[in-house]
């Protein structure tokens, strides 16, 4: 990937993509003691910035490459890239995606009018598929992220960084299969040497974070990450290379912090970001400097309803925003009334209450009444369960897994 080829992929797709100016995030800032910019490919055409690579592709493709039909295997937001990019040129795709693809994504891309074949758990068992089927019916393979031509059409990205924050220090970019990340950190470094390029991977799916420590391309027994989009055990060869020698190195994060890190995008911004695109997010926490320009690339938007509303649960959860107790009350008239009474004292606010009389014969202790509270957060929850317990209750923190499954 040369500067040649970027400005090229830049002349493309101008008119194509839509230009996602950062936002400067003041709470995100103050939390890591750097300057944190975001930029949102979340808003992106299709999105998701996988368009960018995408089309680029297949610009590049002869008359008889497109004429007999492109294939693809993606976890979603490629295949939403391409099929928009193949619907442009007048081109029939077909997308081979797993089986574990959120809806909107299936969705979209058939909206696009691709055709969608749904096919293995995660992203390579799709891939082989498609590999497949291209050699069986004479289909043109455009790859999601193993291909210079693909990454050289992401790594526009880092154009529009520079134009933004000519003086940024460090970018943080999601790594799935690598094709971003070689993309963003090759031409950042080209145009500017000094600048960081940290890769983030989830710990389920640290494919690329163990073929650097191997120092080749190593395949992980399992690829297990709510971030979907970057569920990938193999990552791409092609790529491999440039991500070796531009990414300064990789932070892993745990899936419980896209959790929190969702309702940061969400609260702080009023921006849905999907799990993949949320790991540069999680990895402020992680970084060991201060004071710099900090850019997080927010990969992508693509999140079915249903995720979403998980999400927003369990965060709640975690912040201790939401939490559920038990106890057991004397079986005589006032004892909800008085619990009652405490919990309006202390702010609690009721969202869900369940009260059996039939627990057990003995009425000293034969009411059990569970409680869903709002909160303010950790602090004001222990607070109201230290006022019960100060009455006089034997109080029990009904876990999420407990009550929610």
């Amino acid at each position: 990937m040369t500067l040649d080829q970027f400005k090229a992929a830049r002349s493309v797709l101008q008119g194509v993509i839509r230009t996602t100016n950062l936002i400067h995030s003041p709470a995100l800032s103050k939390s890591c003691g750097n300057q944190v910019y975001l930029k949102p490919e979340n808003m992106q055409v299709t999105g998701a910035y996988k368009i960018r690579g995408a089309y680029y592709k297949i610009s590049t493709l002869s008359d008889d490459e497109k004429s007999r039909g492109l294939i693809t295997a993606s976890a979603g937001n490629h295949a939403q890239g391409l099929a928009y990019a193949a619907q442009a040129a007048g081109v029939p795709a077909t997308i081979v995606m797993p089986t574990t693809t959120p809806l909107v994504k299936v969705n979209n891309t058939k909206d696009y009018g691709a055709n969608v074949i749904l096919h293995g758990e995660v992203f390579d068992e799709a891939a082989e598929k498609a590999t497949q089927l291209a050699q069986e019916e004479g289909l043109t393979y455009v790859p999601p992220f193993n291909d210079l031509q693909v990454a050289t059409g992401q790594g526009t990205i880092a154009y529009e960084i520079f134009q933004d924050l000519p003086d940024v220090d460090v970018i943080l970019v999601p790594i799935g299969g690598g094709g971003l990340a070689a993309g963003v950190s090759t031409l950042a470094k080209l145009l500017n040497p000094n600048v960081t390029v940290i890769g983030v991977e989830p710990e389920g799916a640290a494919s690329m974070k163990a073929s650097l420590e191997a120092g080749h391309v190593v395949t992980l027994p399992t690829a297990n990450t709510i971030a979907d989009g970057v569920a990938v055990k193999t990552p791409g060869d092609l790529v491999f290379p440039y991500v070796q020698k531009n990414v300064d190195h990789i932070i892993t994060i745990p899936d419980a912090e896209l959790v929190e890190a969702f309702l940061d995008v969400m609260e702080k911004h009023k921006m849905v970001v999907e799990n993949s695109g949320l790991l540069t997010v999680a990895a402020l926490k992680h970084l060991d400097f201060q004071g710099k320009n900090v850019v997080s690339v927010l990969s992508g938007g693509n999140m079915d309803v249903i995720t979403m509303a998980s999400l927003v649960q369990h965060g709640l959860i975690i912040r201790g925003r939401i939490f559920t107790f038990s106890v057991l009350l004397p079986d005589r008239p006032g004892e909800l009334m008085r619990v009652s009474a405490l919990l309006a004292q202390h702010n609690g606010n009721i969202i869900k209450l369940e009260h059996n009389q039939f627990v057990n014969i003995n009425r000293q202790n034969g009411v059990e009444l569970k409680v869903t509270l709002e909160a303010f957060g950790q602090d004001h929850k222990q607070e109201i369960l230290n006022s019960l317990r100060s009455e006089g209750y034997s109080v029990h923190e009904v876990k999420t897994a407990d009550f929610y499954n």
